[in-house]
């Protein structure tokens, strides 16, 4: 080696030192830059969920009362009460307060997870919506698997067989039932079913929950047939919805390059749909799945209430009905968070599906 190869040497060398870093610490810059990118993402999505929630929170005080009605003389029945006796009963209810001081007492307990005491039910709000969740998750939680299932399934071969006979009635059949009211075809299938048509008989309860006098294994089977008629009107209206937005994704991808390529390369036509369209397709369903997943615990106040059944919907219409302030408040806000909430999990994930969003 001679003296003049020496500089050069060293000058690689000096290239080499200030150079990236080679090995496993250069591979974690890019994976640490996509980790900071994702958690502001979802810093920023739960930012939104926060001041949307008080942003419920003000709008349920305020549109509440602007009901025309007055919960006291609603309370008091049209029984001949004395004016001070109503004022009396107003006083109680903290009705005679400026409504700026109503606003904030609200407020301030509201944080606190304390919606008051319901005027009809006399007893907190929390208490009333504990009570009666049960029910509607049952109700709405199966309706909700079912129609959730069936519109997937049926959405993807009425999609990949586009065009066929199936195709077309499957369509109309689910542009039908998504334009038809829930509280009609309710109210259709207890004159059918329950009521009798013809010689059709009447084979089903026309509302409840139970009939009151089963336990044990006999009152499982009497809520499972109480539940059917309901069930069947949330999954008629919800699996055509999920049928049509899963079909039109399923056709926006069938014309793409990487099919062409993936059926090339020998694949059987159910590969293709299965591990190759289908995965893509999800991604708008998965959005809309998340929204009705919010709508379990919101519940279904059209089809709770001619079914008489005993879930939040059917109180909430109950509330409405004095109108019972405290109640209609405190539920409101819970189906608006319950919403909130399932939107906001589903932004959270949908990065996890689709590496595009939030970088």
């Amino acid at each position: 080696m001679t003296a003049d190869s020496t500089p050069a040497l060293v000058q690689q060398a000096d290239a080499a030192t200030d150079g990236p870093p080679a090995g496993p610490s250069a591979a974690r810059g890019p994976r640490a830059r996509n980790t900071t990118a994702y958690l502001t993402y979802v810093a920023a999505k739960i930012a939104g969920a926060v001041v949307s929630l008080f942003a419920v929170l003000v709008t349920s005080f305020f549109l509440f009362r602007l009901i025309p009605s007055d919960p006291v003389k609603q309370m008091t029945g049209g029984r001949p009460v004395s004016a001070e006796q109503l004022e009396s009963l107003r006083h109680q209810l903290g009705l005679d307060q400026p409504m700026w001081q109503q606003f904030t007492s609200y407020i301030g307990d509201a944080l606190t997870g304390d919606f008051g005491v319901s005027f009809a039910y006399h007893a907190p709000v929390m208490d009333k919506i504990v009570e009666k969740l049960p029910a509607t998750l049952l109700l709405t939680g199966t309706a909700y698997v079912l129609y959730s299932l069936i519109g997937l399934w049926l959405g993807t071969r009425t999609a990949w067989r586009n065009g066929s006979a199936g195709d077309r009635f499957n369509t109309a059949l689910a542009l039908t039932l998504y334009s038809v009211p829930s509280f009609w075809l309710g109210l259709l299938l207890i004159i059918v079913f329950s009521v009798g048509v013809g010689p059709i008989p009447g084979m089903f309860p026309t509302g409840g929950m139970s009939s009151g006098d089963t336990s044990g294994f006999d009152y499982v089977i009497d809520v499972a047939h109480h539940m059917v008629l309901p069930v069947i009107t949330l999954v008629a209206v919800g699996y055509a919805q999920t049928l049509l937005v899963m079909r039109s994704s399923l056709l926006d991808e069938m014309g793409s390059d990487y099919l062409t390529t993936a059926r090339a390369k020998g694949l059987r036509d159910n590969v293709v749909r299965r591990k190759h369209a289908v995965p893509n397709a999800m991604l708008p369903t998965f959005t809309l799945m998340f929204v009705n997943l919010g709508h379990v615990v919101a519940g279904q106040i059209l089809v709770e209430t001619v079914f008489s059944w005993p879930g939040l919907g059917s109180l909430f219409y109950q509330g409405l009905s004095t109108p019972d302030l405290p109640l209609v408040q405190g539920l409101f806000f819970v189906f608006a968070t319950a919403v909130i909430l399932a939107n906001t999990l589903a932004d959270v994930l949908y990065p996890l599906l689709d590496p595009r969003v939030g970088r």
